[in-house]
């Protein structure tokens, strides 16, 4: 099955959370690249949508991951406490 990728928009707040998940969904089932790096603010309900996806891939036996963080997606999720639930790929 072909890599998808998933462009995350720049700002990640409440109003994106559902946005998010639902275009996630239709990619599931396929390896997925999410490309962080025009993101300026990652709100946590967007972080729960993005970890709740990492393991639902996994529960699959499908690859995702997050690359291309920009400098803030990438303070934001360690500040979150993120990192350690899922590794971030390569930064912008």
């Amino acid at each position: 099955m072909t890599q998808a990728e998933y462009r995350l928009p720049p700002v990640l707040d409440l109003g994106q959370a559902a946005v998010i998940q639902a275009d996630l969904m239709t990619l599931r089932g396929r390896p997925v690249t999410i490309d962080a790096s025009d993101v300026e603010r990652l709100g946590g309900l967007c972080l729960q949508v993005l970890v709740s996806a990492q393991k639902t891939w996994l529960a699959d036996s499908q690859p995702m991951s997050i690359d291309h963080a920009s400098e803030a997606f990438a303070q934001q999720w360690t500040a979150f406490g993120a990192a350690g639930c899922v590794a971030l790929g390569d930064a912008a």
